[in-house]
């Protein structure tokens, strides 16, 4: 039987060949404009660059159409140093160091109450200064707390038997729930009681940090390692601000008035003055007291300049600046607070 329809059915006539146009319904017509992207120099239309974008008001445009932004991010100014404050604070980091070296000297079996006393003060300086600069919710009763938690760690720190860190523990904690706790009574205060959480907890922490200093002194070599420690930490800072005052650079954020220079240098310096004091003290030898000396003289420096940073974040954050004698003196009474417990974990472990 023969296939009903031929084998040429179902190929496509023009296979071997240009396919042909379709009908143009205008003929003898010259083709009509062509609406389209413009076609470039070689014949070939231009590729699509990205998707339309459809304007206000108007057609729809490329990204490439749009006109380039040549507007420049405006640079932060950086904040001015005023070396007579620098001086000044670097002052007052000199007269505090000494008044703590020579405190720690007045301290013998028996006989500590007056060094006890010396850091009680040097603790009211640091609530009001921190309190005054970090303006938590109820001021008045977050200093009041903290001068009763610098009183009983004090005390603890005379008075226990076993000369240790677990009474100063006890009234830190006390002494935070505390202040917290009178926060949430305030109905005033209890909206902001989570921000206060923080500013309540370092002054705490910081007022009981000075009492190890008490607890240092009733271990042995703990008089010399006092010593040995917070000479190098006031020698630290005070470089460390004399530097700002005359060479302030590199800049380490153009709002903190303080270049790494004077960090570095002070560093340096109270290691150098704790590795000199080792070689006449008994117990040490420059190479211990250089050690400690690092340690405690890195640490306060560090802390001083956080404190740049975090006065820096407030006012950047649009809190007014309070108290100008309080603020300027939170850098150095942080840098001591966070040198005291230093010292005593480097003389229990290493000495």
């Amino acid at each position: 039987m023969f296939p009903s329809t031929s084998p040429e059915t179902g190929r496509d006539p023009w296979a071997g060949g240009a396919r042909p146009a379709p009908a143009d319904p205008s003929r003898g017509y010259p083709p009509g404009p062509r609406t389209g992207p413009a076609a470039d120099e070689g014949g070939e239309r231009r590729e699509r660059s990205g998707p339309r974008r459809l304007r206000k008001g108007g057609p729809a445009r490329r990204p490439d159409d749009e006109p380039a932004d040549d507007t420049a991010e405006e640079e932060v100014e950086p904040v001015a140093v005023r070396r007579p404050l620098a001086l000044t604070v670097a002052g007052f980091a000199a007269l505090l160091g000494v008044g703590l070296v020579l405190g720690a000297q007045t301290a013998g079996p028996g006989h500590r109450l007056p060094f006890a006393f010396i850091i009680f003060g040097v603790q009211l300086l640091f609530v009001l200064a921190w309190t005054m600069a970090m303006r938590p919710p109820a001021l008045l009763l977050v200093a009041l707390v903290s001068a009763g938690v610098a009183a009983a760690a004090d005390t603890a720190a005379v008075q226990s038997e076993i000369a240790g860190l677990a009474p100063l523990g006890y009234a830190a904690v006390g002494g935070f729930v505390l202040g917290v706790l009178g926060q949430l009574v305030r109905r005033v205060d209890r909206v902001r009681v989570t921000d206060s959480l923080g500013g309540t907890l370092l002054i705490v922490v910081g007022v009981v940090a000075f009492g190890t200093l008490i607890v240092l002194s009733r271990i042995p070599a703990g008089t010399q390692a006092i010593t040995v420690c917070l000479t190098a930490t006031g020698a630290a800072l005070t470089v460390a601000r004399l530097t700002d005052a005359v060479a302030p650079w590199p800049r380490l954020a153009p709002q903190v008035p303080r270049g790494a220079a004077g960090v570095v240098v002070g560093a340096m310096v109270g290691t150098l003055v704790s590795a000199v004091l080792g070689s006449y003290l008994v117990g040490f030898t420059p190479t211990s007291a250089a050690l400690i000396g690092l340690v405690t003289a890195a640490t306060a420096v560090l802390a001083d300049l956080a404190v740049g940073y975090a006065e820096a974040g407030r006012l950047m954050a649009g809190e007014a600046p309070t108290m100008w004698v309080a603020r300027h003196m939170q850098g150095p009474l942080g840098g001591f607070a966070l040198a005291a417990p230093a010292a005593y974990a480097m003389c229990v472990l290493f000495l």
